[in-house]
């Protein structure tokens, strides 16, 4: 008996590799057709971010009646997670497993976490919205903040090992290019899953809305199974359970030791945040101030979207010729400061031109300080290390930008309301003084930001290394 077990055993290691998925698919090359495929798990995170913070936001309010502020707090849940990306990059860098996979876990339970809250959304969100017919209202409250944060912790340990996977299966040289085409593939994610969620909602009902959230679970699992397949090889070597693994501490200290990590992280902390404050306000800006009709203040968000495309491919031309990622995210922040100057002007000098002008500056100075940053954080990355780096980021990026949203909501409210009862003086009391406060604000960030990255850029002032690769689209691997 002991014979055939062995026998068998021999069998299915021979099987495994060819058959199971997953199994031993690293190439030294990345084609272009694996890339495509790995990056699908953008995709899924693209389709989870448009709904929870696009369709269901308006939906919540508008269709199903549930207070504002209940709304926001839901919406809201998911950013609490955002800090522990690195903790999910370090554990993805040293997991012990017999099997020998160290990303492929922590991307499959992620996946499996954005299922299960999608799965349960819809229910939880028509017991929240008053239906007493299926259960206590109370059930409704607990349910979907419980929906709303495993999406969100499916969401960042998704994207967080997906990333790391990208960066261990990509070279050096690589790595640039591979982090612009997993950002593209993020964007299309997002306006593809709108225009089809948006559409199939346009004719409300709770139905519609448990078929449409459901479906995009499904969508999500199947996408993200697609793109694990194959893409991280075994070696059972590097995950052995009698390896030495370093606490979080120790390779935290490692990871900032010289100062350079953390200067950078402030870095994408304070441009994030500096880029982000205006998310909520830029269609409201358009539509009060402006008085541009709902049309052209939803065609805002297209313009921006091209804004960020040429930023990347900008990004693409200047890294293609050995400069500088952070160079790169310092000059990202100065079109910052010109684009929201010319969203300042665009009210006294009421020019809806202007201000569409600066909405794409903002997409182009974004998208060159977000592939900055992050090609810079990869390049910091000890060998084996990128999870703990790009999860530091990730970390960093995703709590900026949620509390850079949260504050330049509440200080427009608070700009305005004082502007309203006189007390800033006569000459501030306009509609167009909370918005500009926020803008100012951004400016003034923006500056703070170019102090913090100066001494990174003269760091790596001409010399060859890892923070000045190659980037290109000739270069994609293909």
């Amino acid at each position: 008996m002991t014979e055939k077990r062995r026998k068998l055993s021999a069998l299915w290691m021979e099987v495994g590799p060819r058959f199971l998925p997953f199994a031993d698919a690293a190439t030294p090359d990345l084609p272009l057709g694996r890339l495509l495929r790995l990056s699908l798990f953008q995709v899924s995170v693209g389709m989870a971010i448009v709904l929870l913070n696009g369709t269901l936001n308006r939906v919540m309010i508008v269709e199903m009646g549930v207070p504002t502020w209940l709304v926001a707090m839901m919406i809201s849940l998911p950013l609490l997670f955002a800090p522990f990306r690195v903790l999910v990059g370090h554990r993805s860098d040293t997991y012990r497993s017999l099997l020998g996979w160290r990303r492929v876990p922590f991307l499959w339970m992620g996946s499996l976490l954005q299922f299960g809250g999608l799965a349960i959304m819809p229910f939880a969100l028509i017991i929240l919205s008053g239906d007493i017919t299926t259960g206590p209202q109370w059930v409704g409250y607990v349910a979907s903040a419980l929906a709303f944060l495993l999406v969100g912790i499916g969401l960042h340990t998704t994207q967080t090992a997906g990333l790391a996977l990208a960066c261990d299966l990509a070279t050096e040289e690589s790595r640039p290019r591979v982090v612009a085409m997993l950002y593209v593939m993020l964007l299309v994610g997002m306006g593809v899953s709108a225009l089809v969620v948006g559409g199939l909602l346009q004719d409300f009902s709770q139905l519609r809305l448990i078929k449409v959230i459901q479906g995009t679970a499904v969508a999500t699992i199947v996408l993200n199974l697609i793109a694990l397949w194959k893409q991280e090889a075994r070696d059972p070597s590097r995950t052995r359970p009698d390896r030495a693994r370093p606490s979080f501490g120790e390779s935290w200290t490692d990871f900032v030791r010289g100062g350079r990590a953390g200067r950078l992280l402030l870095t994408v902390f304070l441009g994030t945040a500096a880029f982000s404050m205006q998310d909520i306000l830029l269609e409201p800006y358009g539509g009060e101030i402006l008085a541009m009709s709902v049309g052209e203040t939803t065609r805002l968000t297209a313009l921006f979207a091209a804004g960020t495309l040429a930023g990347f491919a900008i990004a693409a031309r200047d890294l293609a010729q050995g400069g500088d990622p952070c160079k790169l995210a310092a000059f990202g922040c100065v079109v910052g400061v010109f684009a929201f100057s010319a969203l300042v002007f665009a009210s006294p000098l009421q020019s809806a031109a202007l201000f569409q002008g600066g909405t794409v500056l903002i997409g182009l100075g974004g998208g060159m300080f977000a592939i900055g940053t992050l090609v810079a954080a990869m390049s910091l990355a000890e060998a084996g290390g990128g999870g703990l780096a790009l999860g530091a980021w990730g970390a960093v990026q995703a709590t900026a930008a949620g509390g850079g949203i949260m504050v330049g909501g509440a200080l427009r409210d608070l700009v305005s309301q004082l502007a309203a009862r006189d007390l800033l003086g006569t000459a501030l009391n306009h509609p167009a003084t909370g918005y500009g406060a926020v803008y100012h604000l951004e400016i003034v960030l923006l500056f703070a930001t170019l102090a913090v990255v100066g001494p990174l850029v003269r760091y790596a002032g001409g010399q060859p290394g890892p923070s000045r690769q190659k980037f290109g689209l000739a270069q994609f691997p293909g």
